[in-house]
């Protein structure tokens, strides 16, 4: 099998029901969620096995429905039946934010990306998918799309942040508190 087809020569690339521009709203926004899912692997790589079991589970069950969703977007026309996200996943990513709460230090300010190498990469995860929730936000201002794709991304986010939290603690690395601010965080 070929893995090149010359079919994108032009600038222009298949999506489900036509073709578009490389560069269309669309294909930036499954493309952004590509990139993310890259960033997920890497950032599963990095765990240990033990250590980190339950997170390398989710996160391998995560680049699957991150595929769904790049998926989700790529139809050109509406098509419900056929779409892969379902607000159960978004509910169970909450269920695991939950979780991994429990095992952070309660929050009173921002904090800074960073501490472990995990974290870090945890918290690159975390901002490529809010860019990829604003891309596809901006392509259901103009298509029909799928609104549990974007529940999910932003949902996502979420679970990236309290995933980098957990990484850090779990290495004993405290999180670094950004000192210009206020106390925005109630417990």
């Amino acid at each position: 099998m070929a893995i090149y087809t010359r079919t994108g020569d032009q600038g222009q690339t298949s999506v489900i029901g036509g073709r578009v521009g490389k560069d269309d709203v669309r294909v930036e926004a499954y493309g952004t969620i590509d990139e993310l899912n890259c960033f997920v692997g890497q950032a599963r790589s990095l765990m240990e096995e033990e250590q980190y079991a339950d997170l390398r589970e989710q996160l391998l069950e995560i680049q699957h429905e991150l595929f769904d969703c790049g998926s989700d977007l790529a139809f050109v026309k509406l098509s419900e039946g056929k779409y892969k996200v379902k607000a159960e996943m978004a509910e169970r990513l909450e269920s695991w934010i939950d979780s991994l709460q429990a095992e952070n230090p309660q929050l009173e300010r921002f904090i800074l990306p960073g501490g472990s190498q995990l974290s870090s990469v945890v918290h690159v995860c975390r901002t490529v998918c809010r860019r990829a929730e604003r891309r596809a936000v901006t392509l259901g201002r103009s298509s029909d799309i799928n609104p549990q794709a974007v529940i999910y991304l932003n949902r996502l986010s979420d679970y990236f942040f309290a995933l980098a939290r957990t990484a850090n603690t779990r290495a004993g690395i405290a999180d670094v508190e950004y000192v210009r601010s206020k106390k925005v965080f109630r417990n």
